[in-house]
């Protein structure tokens, strides 16, 4: 898989960009991936930098009400990226491989309400821009396409039901071991639709002009040829 490296640096190029945006489990993380190896272009998991946050500040046993502490941890948090032998995107925190524990439901609900702190969104806006580099960028998360990157050419919001979003997660934390319950995943998938949806800073919604995909009940390759055929490609 191609990608960018996070770090600090302004926006230097017009590369082109495919957002795709959408709440959690509509699966734009797995397209996203697969699009971005057919194109071989650059891939950014925002969602990921904030995850990254989350596991530094539960590293550094930060109390997540302590907005002034969790800005300091995500100008100090060290995030990088690469790729393991078998082509799987690992992220690395503070120099750690955090890949899996990023992962958790745990991460997940961190990285939701550090999402919601201005400031936060404001530090981590550099580092996702710095991923626009030739020959192209997808850029998979819940405000890519409205404040991120705006004025990309290709945007997608993708969505699923709440219940088959639930199913999907139950199924994927079940092959891994972890023990859940469809009810309590379903609770929290909500939970986090609502947070997303209403926090102040860069809720989640659809781009005027992005085009929706509903992928509830369709393959992983139905979807990617969607994604794929709003690109234009030579040859």
């Amino acid at each position: 898989m191609v990608h960018g490296l996070g770090h600090n640096a302004r926006m230097t190029t017009n590369a082109p960009v495919l957002t795709i945006d959408g709440p959690s489990g509509s699966g734009k993380g797995t397209i996203s991936r697969r699009v971005a190896q057919r194109l071989g272009w650059h891939y950014l998991d925002s969602g990921a930098l904030y995850r990254a946050v989350g596991v530094a500040a539960g590293w550094a046993d930060l109390d997540l009400d302590d907005h002034g502490a969790l800005v300091r941890c995500t100008f100090d948090t060290r995030i990088g990226f690469r790729d393991d032998a078998a082509g799987e995107l690992r992220v690395l925190v503070n120099d750690v491989d955090a890949t899996d524990e990023l992962r958790t439901e745990t991460a997940g609900a961190a990285a939701s309400a550090i999402a919601a702190i201005p400031e936060i969104r404001a530090a981590l806006k550099d580092r996702q821009r710095a991923f626009r580099q030739p020959p192209g960028l997808v850029a998979d998360g819940r405000d890519m396409g409205t404040v991120i990157f705006p004025d990309a050419p290709f945007k997608v919001f993708m969505t699923a039901s709440a219940d088959e979003r639930a199913q999907r997660r139950y199924k994927q934390l079940n092959d891994k071991g972890v023990s859940v319950t469809l009810d309590g995943l379903l609770r929290e998938i909500l939970a986090r639709d609502a947070r997303d949806a209403q926090r102040a800073v860069a809720p989640l919604r659809p781009a005027d002009d992005a085009v929706h995909i509903d992928t509830t009940g369709l393959s992983i390759e139905d979807v990617v040829e969607q994604v794929l055929a709003l690109v234009p490609r030579e040859g």
